[in-house]
């Protein structure tokens, strides 16, 4: 007589998973999922009402209103890139972002270092202005910077004005003077916590702190370094008040800077404008796409540290 078998019945069976599928999603995480969707939503309307207005023709939006269909067209991109002068703006700002997230890392990246692995009096307070002065707004120093600025002298090989203003190198000074607070404290929680066995064996092996910096820090804070870096490039190249304030010639402005060439005097053409942000948003998406997984790392970076 043939006997019939039934498989066992648990909670880990496939029972179980049937179990699983039917629990009912709760109210609240129902309404989280809403919220959260409205949200990204209303974070990318802007975004995407650009990129619908940039391929529409102005005379087409004057005569039958932006809430409109039709009137499609692709030659906003090439006016803009003419009139807004971007083939010498992208320039300018490669010129001042990389030089300006070099000499930021350098920098915050030996403060750092002093301020995880030496000890003296004024170790905490020094990490406490750090801080602090990323708080300053920076509209608050603008009356100071500008004359700090205009005070001091360059050679005229170096400066049509003989003073930092008007020159690149005075915007990339103001961004690593703004950034190096933030990257030293974020550093600074990193390196605290690397092992204080690999020092102690290196003190005893004779090496030297400068040894310890370049030949052990670095290489293990490198994750650190590039997850900084992707934000760094981001957050420089899409900066716009200082490249407004200490820059006067049309020829030395970056890309956020050079969009104020698209508004008219009497008019602004804003699908122009539109496809002008297009544009210089257009390396910055690249760069996000290409290091995702250094961006979203930077987002929490030196959170788990202490």
């Amino acid at each position: 007589m043939a006997t019939t078998t039934t498989a066992p019945v648990n909670a880990t069976g496939w029972d179980g998973d049937i179990e699983l599928r039917k629990r009912k999603v709760s109210p609240g995480r129902v309404a989280l999922y809403v919220f959260l969707t409205i949200m990204a939503l209303m974070w990318l309307f802007p975004m995407l009402w650009a990129v619908y207005n940039s391929l529409r023709d102005y005379g087409y939006t004057l005569e039958h209103g932006y809430v409109s269909f039709g009137g499609f067209t692709l030659e906003n991109f090439p006016n803009a890139w003419r009139r807004g002068g971007f083939a010498t703006s992208f320039g300018n700002s490669a010129v001042i972002t990389i030089a300006a997230v070099v000499f930021t890392l350098a920098a915050s990246s030996c403060m750092a270092f002093v301020l995880a692995r030496v000890k003296f009096r004024f170790n905490f307070a020094m990490l406490a202005v750090f801080v602090a002065a990323n708080l300053l707004p920076p509209q608050s120093l603008l009356i100071p910077v500008y004359r700090m600025f205009r005070w001091v002298q360059l050679p005229a090989w170096l400066s049509d004005s003989g003073s930092l203003l008007n020159t690149h190198a005075g915007v990339i000074l103001i961004n690593v003077a703004f950034q190096t607070g933030f990257c030293t404290f974020v550093l600074r929680n990193y390196m605290i916590g690397l092992p204080k066995a690999m020092y102690e064996a290196a003190e005893i092996d004779g090496a030297s702190l400068w040894r310890q910096f370049y030949g052990i820090t670095l290489p293990l804070i490198r994750p650190a370094l590039a997850a900084l870096a992707t934000l760094q490039v981001a957050w420089i190249y899409n900066e716009f008040f200082w490249a407004t304030v200490l820059l006067q010639s049309g020829d030395k402005m970056p890309v956020t800077s050079s969009l104020n060439n698209l508004k008219g005097t009497f008019f602004t053409d804003f699908n122009l404008l539109s496809a002008g942000s297009i544009i210089a948003a257009l390396p910055v998406l690249v760069i996000f796409f290409v290091l995702q997984k250094q961006f979203v790392s930077g987002l929490t970076l030196g959170s788990d540290k202490g």
